[in-house]
């Protein structure tokens, strides 16, 4: 059955990433009106949650931060931010024992291991002060400079890890030092008792409330593209395709899957090849299971030391009990392959993971195991390794990218696709303003 009667819209939104979802619910508190078409029957993205056994398990991304965007966003539409901070936020444990940052920072931290700690701290302070290593340099080149160190090497790429999903040889110095110096690190975050889907449909209703519209299981099958802008959307949805006649389209599917729907050859094949090649999508392995025995009496993140392929973990439960049955510990904990951009042994890199946590924790050999996700491909841990992203421009002039692979340089997590969604917004908006969207009788011209 099709449907012949087109959807007027100011903003269509492509995706219900941590971007998409931003940028629609600062389209609708700025009064438009908005609609989302979401493929899959969840909200997030590679940020959200699913029921196994009896407990919530989140996808990937856990971590909300406050004070930031995210939460700048909920509460432009009067939609509280359910999540609840842990205390301490991160520690580091390494050799066995726990270490706070947050009591003495990078200097007690690398303090402990390597006499050259002011040396490089001496290089955070002038990163902040704006000299930063050449572009071409790595995390680990970089480091090298400093310490051979094997534990400050191994704390280094365990934090490229935790935070971009990859290892400090393939990650920018640059990048390393803007986030961790220039923007700040260990901030205020937290995390929902609902798993963070609750989030999304948090914000949904929100949208929904202030008249928009969000879609699951509504697949874009086409792009209308004339003079050089997007003029309808055929869309999948309900057992129906419906025609969606936008004036801007944000897409938060990544900028390869952008250039892979019907009509969107019309951006050039210089483009179309650019999407495709520039982005360096980056994996992960996520590792959800529950334990009898408390592993490690600590709220937040741990980040580690020297292991094999294991970042970091989390006990979800200790913030947030409500997400595993009585009498269980949740955890989730995150490795990243070698290497995370390019193939990889799957069987192996899961298996040197799990060989860390038996290791490291003895009474994970009783664990629960509840999902082992390896995030990679078309689905990957993050769209584009941090200093290899895409501008969120298109050569459409009312398309936007949002999300991971177009992200702010350095940035990086849910937290940086909140703040594309936010951009992404603001030029929407600025276009809706001066009237440049596509006139009303080319749209209607798209559909006959």
């Amino acid at each position: 059955m099709t449907d012949t009667s087109a959807l007027h819209v100011d903003a269509l939104v492509i995706g219900a990433g941590a971007g998409g979802l931003t940028a629609a619910a600062r389209l609708v508190a700025a009064g438009k009106s908005v609609l989302v078409a979401e493929r899959l029957d969840r909200l997030g993205g590679r940020a959200s949650s699913e029921v196994i056994d009896g407990h919530i398990v989140n996808v990937g991304a856990i971590a909300i931060e406050r004070g930031g965007v995210f939460e700048e966003t909920f509460d432009l539409l009067g939609v509280p931010l359910d999540i609840r901070e842990p205390n301490p936020a991160t520690v580091f444990f390494i050799d066995g024992k726990v270490i706070n940052v947050a009591k003495g920072g990078w200097g007690m931290l690398l303090g402990t291991f390597t006499k050259q700690a002011a040396k490089i701290g001496a290089k955070f302070s002038d990163a902040r002060a704006g000299d930063l290593p050449e572009a071409k340099l790595t995390t680990k080149q970089w480091l090298e400079q400093y310490t051979t160190n094997a534990t400050v090497h191994a704390i280094f790429r365990n934090l490229c890890a935790a935070i971009f999903a990859v290892n400090a040889d393939e990650l920018p110095a640059r990048a390393f030092l803007t986030y961790f110096a220039v923007k700040g690190a260990f901030k205020r975050f937290g995390f929902c008792p609902r798993g963070t889907v609750g989030l999304w449909n948090d914000l949904a209703e929100g949208i929904r409330g202030r008249g928009g519209q969000v879609w699951t299981q509504a697949t874009v099958t086409g792009l209308d593209v004339r003079g050089g802008r997007i003029v309808a959307v055929t869309i999948d949805h309900a057992g129906s395709s419906v025609t969606v006649v936008p004036s801007v389209v944000i897409s938060n599917i990544g900028p390869a899957a952008t250039a892979s729907l019907p009509g969107a050859e019309a951006m050039g094949e210089a483009y179309l090849q650019q999407a495709k090649v520039l982005p360096k999508p980056a994996a992960n392995i996520v590792i959800n299971f529950a334990t009898r025995e408390r592993l490690l009496d600590v709220p937040g993140l741990v980040t580690f030391g020297k292991t094999r392929r294991l970042c970091n973990m989390g006990e979800l439960t200790a913030t947030c009990p409500e997400l595993a049955p009585a009498g269980w510990y949740q955890y989730v904990a995150y490795a990243v392959p070698r290497p995370a951009i390019g193939e990889f042994d799957e069987e192996a890199e899961i298996e040197a993971s799990l060989a860390d946590l038996r290791e490291l924790f003895p009474a994970f050999a009783g664990a629960k195991m509840l999902s082992v996700r390896v995030m990679k491909g078309d689905w990957p841990a993050q769209r584009s390794c941090a200093g290899f992203d895409m501008p969120q421009e298109t050569p459409l002039a009312n398309l936007w990218h949002v999300g991971d692979a177009v992200k702010d340089y350095g940035d990086g997590g849910t937290q940086a696709c909140a703040f594309t969604g936010r951009e992404a917004a603001n030029k929407a908006l600025a276009l809706l303003a001066a009237g440049h969207a596509h006139p009303r009788d080319e749209a209607v011209s798209a559909l006959q």
